[in-house]
């Protein structure tokens, strides 16, 4: 399985079945690699309502007909705009035919901003646990640091956790640190830095920093295999 990471917080999660895109932030990122019109996710999965995150949903679900697993807010607001949706909620779980899904607790904002520019009120911004292959994934979303990250790493056996460090919207490095340990996630790879001068820093220092596990600062188009 391979899991790869397109600046920002977008990763793609490739099995020998399933193409699975979280948070594809494209066209406006000026980080990612990806082409919004060429990618071909089976799946998209969301962790929140905010423009740098949802990106390119609507475009890229209406033509590849791709189904969105999201908080059931932003689910209904994008099943309004013709997509496929599975609507979720904090601690609900599911499984599909392309592996096990369940949203966890995020401390942030969740709002979507239109076309015409008019707030759509997202629900509760959630982190997304995906069992699939065997193997654990944790995409904490875009959150400050919240003492249930231990009780979520206590309670699941975490192969590879997504942690924000970018700061003034997230957890900073510091933070992050605390909850890669809590997590006892085997690697930890930061994201939601370096896309906007208010979040740059370096993922390379907090990475060397990660313990127990390893952490891995992957630039936009590189990958881990699992």
């Amino acid at each position: 399985m391979k899991v790869s990471f397109h600046g920002q917080s977008v990763v793609n999660v490739q099995t020998e079945a399933h193409s699975i895109l979280i948070d594809p932030f494209i066209t406006d990122n000026p980080l990612c690699d990806l082409d919004a019109s060429e990618v071909i996710p089976d799946v998209i999965l969301l962790t929140h309502a905010h423009n740098d995150h949802v990106g390119d949903t609507i475009p890229i679900a209406k033509r590849t007909g791709a189904l969105v697993v999201a908080p059931n807010e932003l689910a209904k607001y994008l099943e309004s705009r013709g997509l496929r949706t599975h609507a979720m909620h904090i601690g609900g779980a599911h499984q599909f035919d392309f592996g096990k899904v369940k949203l966890t607790q995020a401390f942030h904002g969740s709002v979507f901003y239109d076309e015409q520019g008019e707030a759509i009120y997202g629900g509760m911004p959630a982190g997304i646990l995906l069992m699939v292959n065997g193997k654990t994934i944790y995409h904490a979303g875009d959150t400050g640091l919240f003492s249930d990250i231990k009780l979520i790493g206590d309670r699941n056996n975490i192969d590879l956790a997504f942690l924000p460090i970018g700061d003034n919207f997230t957890m900073g490095p510091d933070d992050a640190l605390v909850a890669a340990e809590w997590t006892k996630a085997k690697q930890v790879v930061p994201v939601h830095y370096n896309t906007f001068p208010l979040i740059e820093q370096d993922g390379d220092a907090f990475a060397k920093k990660v313990r127990p596990g390893k952490g891995v600062a992957l630039k936009p188009g590189e990958h881990i295999m699992l």
